[in-house]
């Protein structure tokens, strides 16, 4: 099969993360995949047999999702959504998908509906007509009224043949985060988490704490709890994984103790968990597969600027699991940094998980099937 996977991040990068890995998922089973990226370059990505395309770039104000940015920080004009809208539009016409998945939309990015919208009536008219699906996280942005809900039943109802909801039904459930109608319903495909492949092995001895806070320019208060921590804990080496512009890290250098180390965020990510002994980080979908499969003691520091509740809800979630915290930004000091990281690593081991992890595979199996079937 052809596979076309088009997402746009935003404020992290998560959403690009995942479409790679199920895309690495499909190549893996000999499958051609195109993945349109609409937001930033990220370079440390693995885009291993995946042909990843770049449209002109966008990225949000901060939390407002409202206003379009391009990359120097001026607002993206209409010259400029029209060259995404174009080229997204070429390259379907060239790659001429069997399966075309949106990631996201229709149930976010309503930012950028109109792109989506003249692509998903292009690959309508196409001879012969792709797959659609949406592919979507375990938790949504809830719609803040009933209108956005009756836009995605529409959008799904008019265009897609599945939506791919890549959690497990039994742990996190769809319905959680967002309202499934009786029109929705049928359309649902449960993955199971998309993860990386799980650790060979966990080590004996972990040591040391690694902060994070996923690959936006969010975070500050994460590390200035987590500077300030480690001036309470000098024997213990910290790594703080701190995304964006050099200047920004070089900033929270000159605060820094010296068993502090501050660096970009590094491909070896979940290797460094292997090995650490508490993980600190924001609760993004991708962080939070790495806390579960290496079973590293976990402090979560939800987002919650601009009245974000993802990341609270899935924080609330995985809290009911041994050596799991959740410390809320407005609690979060120095201090209570370091009495949560003592309670996470005083807690009863949890062992790394292994179960239902499979979601980019189970993702491949799903789309095989759905595309036999639409052609018989």
């Amino acid at each position: 099969m052809k596979v076309m996977i088009v997402v746009t991040h935003l404020l992290g990068t998560g959403h690009l993360a995942r479409a790679l890995t199920i895309g690495r998922a499909f190549a893996e089973a000999r499958n051609q995949v195109s993945v349109v990226s609409g937001g930033g370059a990220v370079s440390h990505f693995d885009t291993t047999g995946v042909n990843l395309h770049q449209l002109p770039p966008v990225q949000s104000n901060g939390t407002d999702f409202t206003t379009l940015l391009c990359k120097d920080g001026t607002q993206a004009g209409p010259a400029h959504l029209q060259k995404r809208q174009d080229r997204l539009t070429e390259l379907l016409i060239d790659i001429a998908p069997d399966v075309l998945i949106t990631e996201l939309f229709p149930f976010g990015r309503r930012i950028l509906k109109e792109e989506f919208t003249t692509l998903l009536q292009a690959a309508r008219a196409m001879s012969p007509r792709p797959l659609v699906l949406s592919s979507i996280r375990d938790i949504l942005a809830p719609p803040s009224k009933p209108s956005k809900a009756a836009y995605a039943d529409k959008m799904v109802t008019n265009f897609y043949d599945g939506v791919l909801v890549h959690s497990d039904a039994d742990v996190v459930p769809l319905d959680l985060s967002w309202p499934v109608s009786p029109a929705l319903a049928p359309f649902l495909h449960y993955t199971g988490f998309v993860a990386p492949a799980p650790p060979d092995e966990t080590p004996a001895m972990r040591r040391g704490i690694v902060v994070s806070a996923g690959g936006g320019t969010v975070g500050d208060k994460v590390f200035e709890a987590a500077i300030n921590a480690a001036n309470l804990a000098p024997d213990i080496p910290w790594l703080l994984l701190v995304s964006g512009e050099d200047s920004r890290r070089i900033a929270l250098n000159a605060k820094a103790p010296s068993h502090v180390r501050i660096e970009a965020p590094r491909p070896d990510f979940r290797a460094l968990l292997e090995k650490a002994a508490t993980s600190v980080s924001m609760c993004g979908y991708n962080t939070a597969l790495d806390v579960l499969q290496t079973g590293v003691p976990a402090v979560l520091v939800p987002f919650d600027d601009g009245g974000e509740v993802e990341q609270g809800l899935r924080a609330e979630a995985l809290s009911a699991q041994n050596g799991i915290a959740i410390l809320r930004q407005d609690a979060l000091s120095g201090t209570s940094l370091i009495d949560a990281i003592a309670d996470v690593q005083a807690a009863n081991k949890r062992p790394p998980r292994i179960a239902g992890m499979d979601g980019a595979a189970r993702t491949v199996e799903i789309v095989r099937d759905l595309r036999r079937r639409s052609l018989q």
